[in-house]
């Protein structure tokens, strides 16, 4: 389905319809059983999207006799993107398919710049990160400060997971090692772990920071998100994919987002593998606030419109040249601006 434009009185109109859907659904008094005449839809019900495909949905029941059960579902038009994460009002049919009627209002939305320079939405309502990193590929301190910045920006909390920790050795270990202390230094939560279908897993701390929780797994290709999955969830059976022997660097295994049950509780959102995570839709402001070591000293420059390039009295520059701010985070958030200002002044902007 297509989603024309609307103008503000049909805006406004398809509002007023999701609210009275959304309504109707929280109502106690309502006939969830699905009814068995063609063509009939049960009343509006609450559902969680587990994953797009196209123009499908799989939902999940919360409520009625269907509660737990996954439907194949299609959405009304107009009711902007959907994603694995969200919370919607639907109705479910009798051949276990059924119609998206709304999207409930989210807690959180992870969005990523695609290759055509549109915004697009990869998953809803988590309210955690784990940035999953390894020896090899190597990892990117500029990826993992890109998504810092993304999780900073959305409030919820971010782990950064090494995978592949039985691959440490006395070429990278090092490097690892002060890689993380950067991390740790400034207050983030790490963890190293191993999952392997080849060898016993070992999983640290990661199951107590996942409990209860809606995590998103994000991270390059290779550094095994899928494997970390599985052995989290072994009856997930994603595909593991091997590191390229031509350049080193990971192959796509998973190609849309998808939501998974815990046994504890929690949720793990598995991400497409990705080698770049742009932010151009955000400003230099906000990029300044998704650096926790640079927003801290926001405000005590000299000049109310400091860039923190080369002005006298700049309070960061300042902390760089003292030791207190690392000089590599600053290299990378001097690279993120201006990756962002100048793809903002190639017209990439939302």
């Amino acid at each position: 389905m297509s989603n024309r434009k609307l103008n503000r009185r049909q805006a406004w109109r398809a509002e007023k319809i999701q609210q009275e859907r959304e309504a109707r659904a929280l109502k106690k008094d309502r006939d969830l059983t699905r009814q068995q005449q063609s063509g009939e839809l049960s009343s509006e019900q609450r559902g969680l999207i587990i994953c797009r495909y196209s123009k499908h949905f799989e939902v999940e029941a919360l409520e009625g006799s269907d509660q737990g059960q996954v439907h194949t579902c299609v959405s009304r038009t107009n009711l902007g993107n959907i994603v694995a994460g969200d919370h919607v009002i639907w109705r479910a049919a009798a051949d276990n398919t059924g119609v998206i009627e709304s999207r409930l209002e989210r807690q959180s939305l992870l969005e990523r710049p695609d290759n055509f320079g549109r915004l697009k939405a990869v998953a809803a309502n988590i309210d955690q990160m784990l940035i999953v990193i390894s020896p090899e590929p190597s990892p990117q301190p500029n990826l993992i400060d890109r998504y810092l910045v993304a999780a900073e920006l959305m409030t919820i909390r971010p782990v950064l997971v090494l995978n592949k920790a039985d691959l440490l050795d006395n070429y990278n270990s090092d490097l690892i090692a002060e890689l993380l202390e950067v991390y740790q230094h400034l207050g983030y939560q790490t963890c190293a772990v191993i999952s392997s279908r080849h060898q016993t897993p070992q999983l640290a701390d990661l199951p107590t920071l996942i409990d209860g929780r809606t995590s998103i797994v994000v991270g390059q290709s290779g550094v095994g998100k899928s494997s970390l999955i599985n052995t989290l969830l072994p009856e997930a059976k994603l595909a593991v994919g091997e590191l390229s022997a031509a350049t080193g660097e990971g192959t796509h295994t998973t190609t849309q987002a998808k939501l998974f049950q815990l046994p504890t509780g929690g949720k793990l959102i598995d991400s497409p593998g990705i080698r770049d995570f742009s932010l151009w839709h955000i400003d230099a402001q906000q990029l300044q606030l998704g650096f926790v070591e640079i927003a801290q000293r926001l405000g005590h420059c000299r000049y109310r419109d400091c860039k923190h390039e080369e002005e006298p009295g700049c309070a960061i520059q300042a902390a760089v040249d003292a030791g207190a701010i690392d000089e590599v985070r600053f290299d990378s958030y001097e690279k993120i601006k201006a990756a962002i200002l100048d793809q903002q002044a190639r017209g990439l902007s939302t």
